[in-house]
């Protein structure tokens, strides 16, 4: 027998989705590294910030908690303004607020603290918190927006942070176990070690079956369709959404989806073509223990795809 919609939002409520008084110790330790860093940028350097914005899984309340293998990390968008748009003025604006975390928190090792393509991290090994610090130069002209750099290849996108956040708001609106779906996806992933697989690529594929699919059917009926389609498109079909406007981008990658945010910016662009069948074998052998498990109504199966803390009930 498959599991009920409550059985499923029980294991979602009670191992997969970041508890409420988790959430209050993350925002509130944040909020000091934000006020800090903000205050350290203003007396330290020329550099005038207009607006901060908590982004991500977490922002998006589609994050899973901490587990030994499921990370936590909240990504800090700053908004950079009177700066242009060059590689060389990121790279200078991470290095900056590399030193400047170094001189917040000088009692920590080194390693707590990393330069990654588009942002500088920090780690607090107390709660095991990691905070990437995004710098985004401002679009003066769209509020919200502005381009974010990598600063390894100096390519450059267009971001929106407030409309990402609003773009997975909308489709929680439309399905109420939009957030549940995700979170079960990305545990399957983690669990998986699918890594090619990006949990921003798995909340758009999600929605995009939304939109194809509608929220009918069980939670369980839904996941397994969600695994059923990357077996079966191999992920070759470009996907889009309504927010996408022109100009539009031309890929040749071996995988497409449309930040719905930007047209010009493929999601999936550095998932390589051995990395596409990674994810689509794992998802069709998935897919195939998902039927078993729901026809033998056996938890133990379940474990295989969701780990060893699967469960329905207390």
């Amino acid at each position: 027998m498959a599991l009920s919609n409550t059985e499923l939002r029980n294991y979602d409520s009670d191992v997969l989705r970041l508890p409420a008084e988790k959430r209050k110790e993350y925002h509130e330790q944040v909020d000091r590294l934000i006020e800090e860093l903000r205050k350290s940028v203003r007396d330290k350097t020329e550099i005038k910030i207009t607006k901060v914005t908590k982004a991500g899984s977490f922002a998006k309340y589609t994050i899973l908690r901490k587990t030994n293998v499921d990370p936590i990390d909240v990504d800090v968008v700053f908004y950079i303004s009177g700066r242009d748009a060059s590689q060389e003025t990121l790279a200078s604006l991470n290095d900056t607020i590399y030193d400047l975390l170094i001189r917040l928190y000088p009692n920590k090792s080194i390693e707590d603290f990393e330069i990654q393509r588009k942002a500088a991290k920090v780690t607090f090994v107390g709660t095991g918190l990691s905070v990437d610090i995004v710098p985004v130069i401002e679009d003066e002209g769209r509020p919200g927006y502005g381009w974010q750099f990598d600063i390894h290849d100096g390519s450059k996108i267009q971001t929106c942070a407030p409309c990402q956040i609003k773009f997975v708001r909308d489709r929680k609106d439309q399905d109420s176990d939009f957030r549940t779906l995700v979170r079960m996806a990305k545990k399957w992933r983690n669990h998986a070690e699918v890594r090619p697989l990006k949990s921003f690529a798995i909340e758009l594929i999600m929605a995009h079956l939304l939109a194809t699919q509608g929220n009918t059917g069980t939670v369980e009926q839904r996941f397994r369709n969600f695994l059923l389609y990357i077996a079966q498109s191999g992920l070759k079909e470009p996907i889009s959404f309504p927010e996408n406007t022109a100009p539009f981008g031309t890929f040749s990658d071996p995988v497409v989806i449309l930040d719905p945010i930007c047209s010009l910016n493929n999601v999936t662009s550095r998932v390589s073509e051995d990395e596409r069948k990674e994810i689509v074998a794992a998802a069709e052998a998935a897919w195939e223990t998902a039927n078993f498990a729901s026809a033998e109504d056996d938890n133990e199966v379940w474990k295989e795809i969701f780990g060893p803390r699967f469960k329905t009930e207390d």
